[in-house]
């Protein structure tokens, strides 16, 4: 038996754009992505802090050093530049392996640079933006 579990996490990252006319995707910046272990054509699923909307794509690498998170297609009429997001990629974990998965978790500032790396998240974790 397989579980799908968290493999990643890009948490309060800053919507940098919001592309309409772009084939759909998420762009991260490349430096963000090798932080975590995420690649490009990956499926993530994109949580929006500011209104609630929760919706999956696929990344696109960006620049290194842009610290862009661009919202592209559809979905960037789900995000508004500034938005606070978070990025998530699962895995399948077989079962015999599950108690020994760990997730990478980046948490991000407010310029999308990463001020911390995290294994896991206890219960009740409360990060100050």
């Amino acid at each position: 038996m397989f579980r799908v579990m968290m493999n990643a996490k890009l948490h309060r990252a800053r919507v940098t754009e919001a592309n309409l006319n772009y084939v759909g995707s998420i762009t991260i910046d490349q430096d963000l992505l090798d932080a975590v272990g995420m690649v490009a054509n990956e499926k993530v699923q994109i949580v929006n802090n500011n209104n609630g909307a929760r919706f999956e794509t696929y990344i696109i690498p960006g620049e290194r050093g842009s610290y862009v998170v661009c919202l592209n297609g559809a979905a960037a009429r789900l995000v508004q530049p500034g938005d606070i997001i978070i990025v998530i990629s699962y895995v399948f974990v077989d079962e015999k392996e599950v108690k020994e998965h760990r997730p990478k978790i980046a948490v991000l500032n407010e310029q999308n640079k990463v001020i911390e790396i995290i294994g896991a998240e206890k219960e009740k974790t409360v990060i100050e933006s």
